[in-house]
């Protein structure tokens, strides 16, 4: 069984250096903390990620913020107010009409 190893050695000789116990334990540490912890890379780059992303949703939720409080400063005075109702809900006065335009739509001049 010697002679075999002995063998395998000189034929391989990176077999020497990779049955050393320091170089196994040392091995075995690193797949550890990179696969297997409760603090392994892999988890800690997908944590990181997301943490990327619900800071930028954070920051969209601020400015959204910003924008209402800006909107609900303007409502405060009633020429405002009157104008936002007249645009989204299409309130009008007595003796008055509204026409609605749909500025979404192309119009095309078919011509055959």
């Amino acid at each position: 069984m010697k002679k075999k190893i002995e063998k395998l050695l000189i034929q391989y000789p990176f077999l020497k250096w990779a049955t050393n116990r320091f170089v196994l334990v040392t091995l075995f540490f690193i797949i550890w903390m990179l696969f297997f912890d409760t603090y392994a890379y892999f988890d800690h780059k997908a944590i990181d990620n997301e943490i990327g992303e619900l800071e930028d949703r954070k920051a969209y939720y601020q400015r959204e913020i910003e924008k209402d409080q800006n909107n609900i400063l303007k409502l405060n005075r009633k020429e405002e107010m009157e104008r936002y109702a007249r645009e989204k809900y299409y309130m009008k006065h007595e003796n008055e009409d509204i026409f609605i335009i749909d500025s979404d739509k192309e119009y095309t001049n078919e011509e055959n």
